[in-house]
């Protein structure tokens, strides 16, 4: 039996992701790893089942900050995270489409960034296959429902295109750079494509809006001279926030898990 202390966790945001994660990790069914106090913008009362504290304190009391709380919570204070010592898990991995930010991460220390996967899988495997060179053509075509896809930027037509859609429509193409900008709550997934590829340019996105999308569905296609890979998940929407998926937050457990040494976990 390990002797360790237990890996400290602050959470970020107690949203759909927030709540089931903070409960599992308050509930013990995380081995090696403790809730020590939960962030939020909104008093969260008794709601909580552990004390809401300042980011400032958590950053104190905490061995790993879990980020569930959004994009803009990466950039003002990952870097900070870091810089004190505390380890970074981060949800939002869309906030990676600045550069910039991802750069001052990726290098910061003495604390050290991790990534949780998400609503995907094969991710692992695509950075593997980074050591045999570039892949020629990597794909991404995420499908919606039309509701979720909804952004305050469109026009009045293109909402009334998605509102009255009877079929599928793709709402945007482009790459892993932008459509993440365009869609931040629902193209996590993008954003970590680009991560396990290396290159935010060398992933297209296809966004689709489509009415009888009872799950959402995430397809990768990837090609290169060394192999072919076609990855494709559907998820059942979270009822709280139809826009994430209801496997995220266990996919957050799980890296957490990975992080406090938890045995049997595959890397």
């Amino acid at each position: 039996m390990s002797t360790l202390a237990p890996v400290r966790v602050a959470l970020a945001g107690w949203g759909a992701i927030g709540r089931v994660v903070g409960t599992a990790l308050a509930a013990g069914e995380v081995p090696g790893a403790t809730l020590a106090c939960v962030v939020d913008n909104r008093p969260l009362g008794d709601a909580a089942p552990a004390e809401q504290v300042s980011f400032e304190t958590a950053i104190d009391r905490a061995d790993l900050v879990v980020e569930a709380a959004g994009q803009g919570v990466v950039r003002a204070w990952g870097e900070r995270v870091l810089t004190s010592g505390t380890d970074l898990l981060v949800a939002s991995t869309g906030a990676l489409t600045d550069e910039d930010l991802a750069k001052r991460l990726l290098s910061a220390g003495p604390g050290r960034v991790y990534f949780t996967g998400g609503a995907v899988g094969g991710l692992d495997l695509l950075q593997a296959v980074r050591a045999l060179g570039p892949l020629d053509e990597v794909l991404l075509t995420t499908t919606k429902l039309p509701a979720t896809l909804e952004q305050p930027w469109m026009s009045e037509e293109s909402l009334h295109r998605l509102r009255t859609a009877t079929q599928p429509v793709e709402v945007m193409a482009g790459t892993a750079r932008d459509v993440p900008v365009k869609f931040p709550r629902s193209t996590n997934v993008a954003a970590s494509v680009a991560l396990a590829v290396g290159d935010l340019d060398a992933v297209r996105v296809r966004v689709v809006a489509d009415p009888a999308a009872v799950r959402t569905r995430h397809v990768i296609e990837a090609s290169g001279p060394h192999g072919a890979y076609r990855f494709e998940v559907s998820h059942t929407p979270d009822a709280d926030n139809p826009a994430t998926s209801r496997v995220v937050p266990h996919a957050v457990l799980r890296s957490v898990g990975a992080i406090a040494g938890r045995p049997g976990q595959i890397l």
